[in-house]
């Protein structure tokens, strides 16, 4: 079973809901601030942890904001009541899967527990019988959608995450964004595999604005 094509490419929702820089004052975190640049699924939804670097901002703050994430992200077809513990369940996983992003980034081995609980949610993503009825009012065994509950999307992220990890081509264009003031996850696409930022537009041109500065202060420097 594949992901779908808006899974599989360059997620294609961040141009419907642009990414919001968090406040410096107090504020509630939540879906408004969700982070969509990661580029696939996976990663997408280890940024709904914010600020690792300073602040340390969870997105996910109810059971409810992984439902609204899931339908965003395209793994959920539709809002569906949250099953008990999928708070607790979503962190833990997307927790897996950014330690193991960390270690990918840094060329070491992940934790063996980390790589087993992404293991234990591929269950939830593989095929599922149905029997519903047909156009006849008849019964008839089919197979469920991939992303007809909570868990099985979840089960969606955590193949993406897989696929991901477990293909030394696609580990080896994983990457943390060379900001200093951004902590971001993002798959690199670009065909030299050599882009350090999770947005051009946006820390890049902010690392490309300090670069002339600094230059530009320079006796002699460029201005």
């Amino acid at each position: 079973m594949g992901l779908t094509p808006c899974q599989e490419a360059h997620n294609p929702l961040e141009q419907y809901h642009p990414v919001m820089d968090l406040p410096e004052a107090p504020f509630t975190p939540g879906p408004e601030f969700f982070y969509w640049l990661g580029g696939r699924p996976a990663l997408d939804f280890v940024n709904t942890h914010r600020e690792r670097w300073r602040r340390s901002i969870d997105c996910l703050t109810s059971a409810s904001d992984v439902v609204e994430w899931l339908v965003r992200s395209g793994t959920l077809e539709e809002p569906r009541p949250a099953p008990r513990g999928l708070l607790a369940q979503a962190r833990e996983l997307r927790e897996a899967i950014d330690r193991s992003v960390v270690a990918a980034v840094a060329g070491t081995a992940p934790e063996p527990d980390d790589v087993g609980l992404v293991d234990e949610w591929l269950a939830y993503a593989g095929a599922r019988p149905q029997l519903a009825f047909d156009a006849d009012g008849m019964p008839i065994l089919g197979e469920r959608s991939a992303g007809d509950s909570p868990r099985r999307a979840l089960g969606l992220v955590a193949l993406d995450a897989a696929r991901m990890l477990g293909t030394p081509a696609e580990r080896e264009r994983v990457r943390i964004c060379a900001s200093d003031t951004c902590s971001a996850r993002f798959f690199d696409r670009s065909p030299a595999g050599r882009r350090r930022w999770c947005s051009m537009q946006g820390c890049g041109n902010v690392a490309k604005a300090r670069r002339h500065r600094a230059r530009a202060a320079v006796p002699g420097g460029i201005t």
